[in-house]
């Protein structure tokens, strides 16, 4: 990695209230690893991909530093190159699903030791319409929730920001008609949520087994939550869910690499916790090991 330059893009907006000592630490480690840094402190939402489009093409590699948000925009943003270098990830964000599937250290020192270290390896993106998304796409409920939360609140409250703004959800929680098709299978329907997925964790609340997601295998994991026709469904829904038994109790489960929404109402996304606003038709699809990410000891 001798001489090889380094773009890191680093949110200072992105999680809990903490020292940059750690920050500051893991990048005397890149420095030592012979890397070339440039660092980035980000002015503002869109400015990690706006940053990552137009400059990450002249860096041997990029590193972000922040939260869910902050790698969606950065992995955007590299997703408009040609050819985009590898994409190295220090978590710092009140939920940091992606860094729980892939097992990410959550220290910055570890993390850069890691990415030092690492053998870059591909993985799928998706894209949403003409949008990026790493790792979820979902509609219904309590998604509002996952955009909806002021940043300060996420800092200093973690999860339990995301559960306050969700229980403002909770009187108009509602289905959704949706005409949905998933890899050619018809799956028209009332639903009360639904998240098409590369993650073991969504929300850092709903759980995925390890063993059926596969991160770049070109399928996504796909989650159906169908509204409740009698209390006995409602009965079979919630025990599915609690148990995380997600292909039971009337809840749809697939592996699908294309997925095609059009709604019979505004129905607002969120992608990687950022909202999405609502579309006539939205066309899901899975790039197959799109983008070279550094992570060394995720295995």
């Amino acid at each position: 990695m001798d001489g090889k330059k380094l773009l890191l893009i680093v949110n200072p907006r992105s999680g809990k209230l903490r020292s940059r000592g750690p920050l500051f630490d893991a990048m005397c480690v890149l420095c030592d690893a012979g890397w070339l840094v440039k660092l980035h402190l980000t002015a503002g939402p869109g400015d990690a991909a706006e940053t990552a489009a137009a400059e990450g093409a002249d860096y041997d590699a990029v590193i972000c530093v922040g939260g869910d948000g902050t790698l969606n925009e950065t992995v955007s943003g590299l997703m408009e190159l040609k050819s985009p270098p590898p994409l190295g990830y220090f978590p710092r964000g009140s939920t940091n699903d992606f860094a729980a599937s892939l097992r990410i250290p959550l220290d910055p020192v570890q993390a850069a030791r890691a990415a030092v270290s690492a053998a870059p390896r591909r993985l799928d993106v998706g894209r949403w319409n003409r949008r990026s998304f790493i790792y979820v796409a979902s509609f219904g409920a309590f998604v509002r929730s996952s955009y909806a939360a002021p940043q300060e609140a996420k800092n200093a409250l973690g999860h339990f920001a995301y559960i306050l703004e969700g229980m403002k959800d909770l009187n108009t929680l509602r289905p959704y008609r949706l005409r949905l098709t998933a890899d050619g299978e018809r799956l028209d329907g009332e639903y009360l949520f639904g998240a098409v997925c590369n993650s073991t964790s969504i929300g850092g609340l709903m759980k995925l087994d390890p063993d059926r997601v596969v991160l770049d295998d070109g399928k996504f994991e796909m989650v159906l939550i169908p509204s409740p026709r009698s209390a006995g469904e409602l009965n079979d829904l919630i025990r599915a869910l609690l148990n995380q038994e997600y292909d039971r109790g009337g809840l749809v489960f697939r592996h699908v690499s294309s997925v095609q929404v059009e709604p019979e109402e505004e129905l607002p996304w969120s992608l990687d916790g950022e909202y999405a606003p609502a579309a006539a038709a939205v066309t899901i699809e899975n790039r197959r090991q799109a983008l070279a990410f550094l992570l060394g000891g995720t295995e």
